[in-house]
């Protein structure tokens, strides 16, 4: 009886397959528990793969990944784990075949896509499979940016530009895709703008001397000098980051696009020798002085000089010692100029031309 035993178990024995550390298998889910899948993997003993060999998410349960009866491959890790079973690696296998999806990747240039899982000090950590890619950020984007923590969760587009896995070290670049979009879009731009467009663009950044516009492609510098027919103080008083203006394209030099907001057909001086033409008495604002006079503007983009010894009959020494900035002045216009843009005023002209119509007046009345 014993004889039989003996070959049975040996017959049994020869039935079953051997296997190695290393080698990859394939087996039944006989048994899953929340940490635990145990497969018939066809040998003496039961295949066990535990969670942290399953993936590298945390806090996962396997009774929701996989179910009894599904067929599973992994890889041995040991034949035998002390306890008589066969400890399995499910990851690792997922691992080395998503190596070398990613190996084809970095060889071809390929993008690939991936879900950011962790945002690090010094980059994102991306998963693909069970592969980790690290994208420092240095690669993230091609400006620089404060923090990363707007990425988190978010699906990003990359390239490998470093792949040893041996060394644990796989590098994913975002940046080159973002230099490479812009210069299509900067490229496809230059091609169908020319000087004197009006284009549509975004108010992207304002600084003290004037608004850079995201046209599409490019950005645009439009001087604040550009803003107005009139004078603007600061830029931060007519803009705001993200508004949406139109603009006229006034200079293409290589790569840099000049813009500005004087439509042509909104220029004040197409029409002043109408308004201003000598004789005129007009009324506007002091903008700014020089000893030798004021400038009035009387309206935005159409300023007049009223030199020194046009602002009263009795003799100025300099302008500040009786006008001030915004105060309104009435003057006859004495000189109009339109080719050079320049219009002199006098209140002294205005004031002689009173003197004589009240004289005119008391003759009158004497007769």
């Amino acid at each position: 009886m014993s004889e039989m035993n003996n070959e049975f178990e040996q017959l049994l024995e020869e039935s079953l397959v051997t296997i190695h550390n290393g080698e990859i298998v394939e087996g039944t889910v006989i048994s899953v528990k929340e940490d635990e899948i145990v497969l018939n993997i066809g040998y003496k003993a039961d295949g066990i793969i535990t969670r942290n060999e399953y993936s590298n998410k945390a806090g996962i349960d396997l009774r929701e990944e996989v179910k009894e009866g599904d067929t599973m491959s992994a890889k041995v890790l040991k034949v035998n784990d002390g306890e008589g079973q066969v400890l399995l690696t499910y990851k690792r296998l997922a691992m080395d075949k998503s190596n070398e999806r990613i190996k084809e990747a970095f060889e071809n240039k390929e993008v690939l896509k991936a879900k950011v899982s962790n945002v690090l000090a010094g980059g994102l950590s991306v998963v693909i499979d069970e592969t980790k890619i690290f994208i420092p950020a240095s690669l993230v984007s091609d400006t620089y940016e404060k923090g990363l923590s707007k990425y988190e969760g978010q699906e990003i587009e990359f390239v490998i530009s470093e792949f040893n896995p041996k060394k644990r070290r796989i590098i994913g670049d975002r940046k080159q895709l973002l230099v490479a979009e812009k210069k299509k879009l900067q490229e496809e731009l230059f091609a169908k703008i020319n000087v004197g467009d009006v284009v549509e663009g975004t108010v992207k950044n304002l600084t003290d001397f004037g608004a850079f516009i995201d046209l599409g492609g490019a950005d645009g510098l439009l001087h604040i000098s550009e803003m107005s027919w009139g004078r603007v103080e600061n830029p931060k008083k007519v803009f705001s980051v993200g508004d949406k203006t139109k603009v006229l394209i006034k200079d293409i030099k290589d790569d840099k696009i000049a813009l500005s907001l004087k439509f042509e057909d909104q220029n004040p001086w197409l029409k002043a020798d109408e308004k201003y033409s000598v004789g005129t008495v007009v009324k506007g604002k002091v903008a700014r002085m020089a000893d030798f006079g004021a400038f009035i503007e009387l309206e935005p983009g159409v300023d007049a000089l009223l030199h020194v010894s046009q602002i009263s009959k009795e003799h100025v020494d300099k302008p500040s010692d009786v006008l001030k900035i915004g105060q309104e002045v009435e003057a006859k216009v004495v000189d109009f100029n339109k080719e050079e843009h320049k219009i002199s005023l006098s209140i002294k002209a205005l004031l002689n031309d009173a003197q004589t119509d009240e004289e005119s007046v008391e003759e009158t009345t004497a007769e």
